[in-house]
């Protein structure tokens, strides 16, 4: 009679087995699954980090076009509204004894086409050229002069705007009849075209333009529809320091976008005002 010997596994073989196979497994998942987990994770954030830098960029080019002096600030920190500036230059403020005779914009004296401050004038020569103003085409558009952002010159409240008129070439900017208040040391003004409001709402970081200019802040602004620029938007704040002496200011944006999963990032930008008016 033949013996077989049989031979197997025992039980605590197999156990052990089992229990080293579970720890390979749980490790091998871990190295998958880590760096997957790592990708999308800085997928999200590269996501929330890019769309705030688009919305920072958006207002940094509108702040930097801003009227001087026309930059305010409320709703708590989280409206901020400016006037845009379209086009700027510098006015004929005495008189060109060298003009032609034939050579005249205003008037039929060359050397008479300033911008007068002590009676209400109409026009004046540009000294220079202009390279985004038309001219001829200025429906909406407003002449500023001199804007202080205060009563006795401010864009808001019209003490020192006007309305534009269509010019027959781009030597000459014609205007509502107006007499402004002041002078500017330095012969310059201004063309703006709309105020231009960022408004912190719903998670939403929204851009108003093409609205009237008021005298009081709007929020939001009644007619238009906001532009999206980011959504969301966890929290935001505008921060305006004029500065001193009418030279320059400072605006700080802050921004926290957090998505759906809790991934969160939060942005800072600075922003220089020229307030010279």
């Amino acid at each position: 009679m033949i013996r077989y010997k049989y031979q197997g596994f025992t039980l605590i073989e197999l156990i052990m087995v089992i229990v080293i196979v579970g720890i390979l497994a749980t490790i091998t998942t871990k190295i998958i699954t880590f760096p997957v987990s790592s990708y999308l994770d800085l997928q999200r954030r590269t996501t929330l980090v890019d769309t705030a830098e688009l919305a920072l960029r958006l207002m940094q080019r509108d702040i930097r076009r801003s009227l001087p002096n026309s930059v305010r600030i409320t709703g708590g920190d989280t409206v901020i509204e400016l006037l845009h500036v379209e086009e700027g230059g510098r006015y004929r403020a005495g008189l060109d004894i060298n003009a032609a005779a034939t050579a005249g914009l205003c008037s039929s004296n060359p050397a008479g086409d300033i911008l007068d401050f002590t009676l209400a004038d109409n026009c004046f020569e540009v000294i220079g050229n202009l390279k985004v103003f038309n001219p001829q085409a200025t429906a909406g558009e407003s002449l500023v002069i001199y804007n202080l952002g205060n009563l006795s010159a401010d864009a808001y409240a019209g003490s020192n705007q006007t309305k534009m008129i269509n010019s027959s070439n781009a030597k000459v900017i014609n205007f509502n009849t107006f007499r402004f208040p002041f002078n500017s040391p330095q012969q310059r003004f201004f063309i703006i075209d709309t105020p231009v409001t960022y408004l912190c709402t719903n998670n939403q970081l929204l851009r108003y333009s093409g609205y009237a200019i008021s005298a009081t802040q709007p929020n939001p602004p009644t007619g238009v529809i906001g532009q999206l620029q980011a959504n969301k938007i966890a929290s935001c704040s505008f921060i305006y320091d004029p500065g001193t002496a009418a030279r320059s200011g400072l605006v700080t944006i802050k921004i926290t976008l957090t998505d759906t999963v809790g991934e969160s990032v939060q942005l800072m930008q600075q922003i220089h005002v020229d307030n010279v008016p």
